[in-house]
């Protein structure tokens, strides 16, 4: 990881320019999901560098620690993500990832310096916070495992609510997404495994012809968004690998088709799921075929409490940042296994971008960690007081 950073003690200013510089030691030592113990390290050194606590749960990877009264009384909890991505860096900075095929190529980097930052503003008026505020750097966002882990470890228990924020390329540094209700779509993976009858290519009907299923399946796969799902609900079935066959005259006897299941709701993505049994099922039996599928589950649908994204909201105003009505995305974030346990909002922070996340030539404006961490020194503080009073008693039990 490098030489530490000094401790972030200073006026704003220095601050600002010590969070930047973390960002860049982050970028240019990435670690993979569940491989980040020198980050996972680093985060540790940094928090105890402004005498932060640290909590000593059983993690491999990733850090938890609080800030602010011990004793019983509202927790509120803030997550940042730390890992990276199996990408070759190409985007020409001079701090660009010295490690070979690893790269913070979705911000994760900027995430965590943006909650140092934050942590380290609220430690300044720790004995000023009506509760006690919960910093959770979690290991393998990217693999969907990392927030259930977290959670099997005990980092949520007694939190009344959560947040999070994933960098947005396409909005402005300045701007914040802010939603209630669905955000992000929940994600299967889908194996389908079509077992036909091998044949000469020149004899096909002596055999059954796997591709030929297969061709049929895709097509009638996209007809489950378009004419059974409602036009006012997202989902996203989609065949991104193929594979049968290994030469030129020959029908083989297997193919096998691998994609994705994107759904904003959880009555959609259980009902796509019967559909494409249905469909792969009755396509099998129509030309003779056997036909295999197997599912693996991701994260469900990241679905923000309304009381909590108000709460989100009413903070990016005192923030001074720019609040704006996002489009729901169909990327998934395992951020929404917290909510299944505690309610929580997760929002998209604007970072001028110049490229999608999981590009190799991603980057993020650096001007937008200092306001970052000012917008989630705000969210606690004003999360805190609204559990503190009477108004706030719906959040805790929604």
């Amino acid at each position: 990881m490098g030489e530490p950073i000094d401790c972030l003690h200073g006026a704003d200013d220095e601050l600002e320019a010590k969070l930047i510089a973390i960002r860049r030691q982050l970028h240019r030592y990435p670690e993979l999901a569940n491989e980040e113990y020198e980050t996972t390290e680093a985060i540790r050194e940094w928090l105890r560098n402004v005498d932060i606590r640290l909590l000593d749960l059983p993690l491999a990877t990733g850090v938890v620690a609080e800030i602010g009264r011990q004793e019983p009384g509202p927790v509120v909890a803030l997550r940042a993500d730390i890992d990276a991505l199996p990408i070759q860096e190409a985007t020409g900075l001079s701090y660009a990832s010295s490690v070979a095929g690893k790269m913070h190529a979705c911000g994760h980097d900027f995430h965590t310096a943006s909650l140092l930052g934050a942590a380290t503003l609220l430690k300044r008026k720790e004995k000023e916070l009506r509760g006690c505020v919960r910093l959770l750097f979690q290991p393998a966002e990217e693999k969907g495992i990392g927030a259930q882990q977290m959670i099997k470890c005990g980092a949520l228990d007694g939190v009344q609510l959560i947040f999070g924020m994933h960098n947005k390329p396409d909005l402005p540094v300045g701007t914040i997404g802010i939603r209630p209700g669905s955000l992000m779509s929940s994600v299967n993976g889908l194996r389908i495994e079509i077992k036909g009858v091998s044949t000469h290519a020149a004899i096909p009907h002596a055999g059954v012809d796997p591709i030929l299923v297969s061709a049929h399946l895709i097509t009638a796969l996209q007809t489950v968004v378009s004419r059974n799902v409602s036009a006012v609900d997202s989902a996203v079935i989609s065949i991104t690998k193929i594979h049968a066959g290994n030469t030129w005259n020959v029908i083989p006897e297997l193919a096998v088709l691998e994609g994705t299941v994107r759904t904003l709701q959880p009555d959609s993505r259980i009902f796509i799921r019967q559909r494409i049994e249905e469909i792969a099922k009755g396509i099998a039996a129509t030309f003779g075929a056997e036909i295999k599928l197997r599912w693996t589950d991701g994260p469900p649908a990241v679905h923000n409490n309304k009381l909590a994204a108000d709460i989100a909201g009413l903070a990016a105003q005192q923030a001074g940042l720019h609040v704006i009505l996002p489009e729901p995305s169909t990327a998934s974030e395992d951020f929404a296994y917290y909510q299944q346990h505690v309610a929580g909002a997760f929002v998209f922070m604007g970072t001028s971008g110049n490229h999608e996340w999981h590009h190799p030539a991603f980057t993020v404006n650096e001007r937008a960690i200092w306001k970052s961490a000012r917008y989630f020194e705000a969210l606690a503080e004003l999360a805190l007081l609204k559990l503190t009073i009477p108004e706030a008693e719906e959040i805790k039990h929604t």
